[in-house]
């Protein structure tokens, strides 16, 4: 009884060294004193974002970098009804487009989502702004209320829209990141706000060089919607210092467009002239 005594007594010695040292600092820490042991963390900036996504390609970072953006994503479905979704079409068709781009060679590739996520308006822009991105390019499928419009489009970043519709259009996607009315975005900048200085005319230029490459390489191969760049205030193309479109593959809403949208064929169609058509962007601008 007596040894086990003195064993406990001798266990619990450390015990109450321990408390000796952690009690008066927590006494003092009452009149205001600093806890001694009180262990600071550094943590990351809030405007960084975390786990950026993976560059797949060439391990050389003067190669120029795509970051496509597979539009909608997770929770939000985006356009279509019953298995023909927008978020589908768009991974698929990004999907094809990276596994183009990279047998090609010579391009590297960066997804702002590989799976059936959700991605906020505001980060998809940002990711590619961290990335250091020399081409952003969002994947969508349309919709609209008459069946009868179809065909591919390919918009800028625009103060004012180029038509009635680009703007509506514009209004309709911009909402994509709103939960019961409130927004998910990191910022509460309104895409009217995004103002083009002269300092960004030059990444604006590089939009519309590249949507027009899309376009002629589109032409021919499926039907346009419209036959020149369309223009909206996008909220994913709000990094104005980066070259960003979106490419709008087609309307969902359409039954011929989603039976095209959603077979193997016009997925491969449209992401191989989309991936020849980044190809020729980045020839171009390499020549000056």
């Amino acid at each position: 009884m007596l040894r086990g005594l003195q064993f406990a007594l001798l266990m619990l010695s450390p015990l109450a060294v321990l408390a000796a040292v952690v009690l008066p600092e927590i006494a003092s820490g009452r009149d205001g004193a600093t806890y001694a042991y009180v262990v600071r963390l550094e943590l990351p900036s809030p405007d960084r974002l975390r786990g950026l996504p993976p560059i797949a390609g060439p391990q050389d970072a003067s190669r120029p970098l795509v970051v496509i953006d597979p539009g909608h994503g997770g929770f939000d479905p985006g356009a279509g009804a019953g298995q023909a979704k927008e978020k589908s079409v768009a991974l698929e068709i990004a999907l094809l487009l990276r596994k183009r781009l990279l047998e090609g060679g010579g391009i590297r590739v960066a997804m702002t989502r590989e799976d059936d996520r959700f991605v906020t308006l505001a980060e998809r822009p940002a990711i590619a702004r961290q990335l250091g991105a020399d081409l952003f390019i969002s994947i969508h499928a349309d919709s609209a209320g008459a069946e009868a419009a179809r065909g591919a489009s390919v918009y800028v970043l625009s103060e004012s829209g180029s038509s009635e519709a680009a703007a509506r259009f514009a209004a309709r996607e911009n909402k994509a990141d709103r939960v019961n009315g409130i927004s998910l975005s990191e910022t509460n900048d309104t895409v009217g706000a995004i103002l083009l200085d002269l300092s960004q005319r030059e990444a604006q230029a590089g939009s519309v060089e590249a949507a027009q490459t899309v376009l002629r390489e589109i032409r021919g191969k499926m039907p346009l919607h419209y036959d020149d760049v369309a223009s909206a205030g996008l909220a994913v193309l709000k990094a104005p210092d980066i070259p960003s479109i979106l490419f709008e593959t087609g309307y969902i809403s359409n039954a011929a467009d989603a039976q095209y949208l959603t077979s193997q064929q016009g997925r491969e169609t449209i992401a191989e002239a989309a991936a020849q058509a980044i190809r020729v962007f980045f020839a171009r601008r390499a020549q000056g």
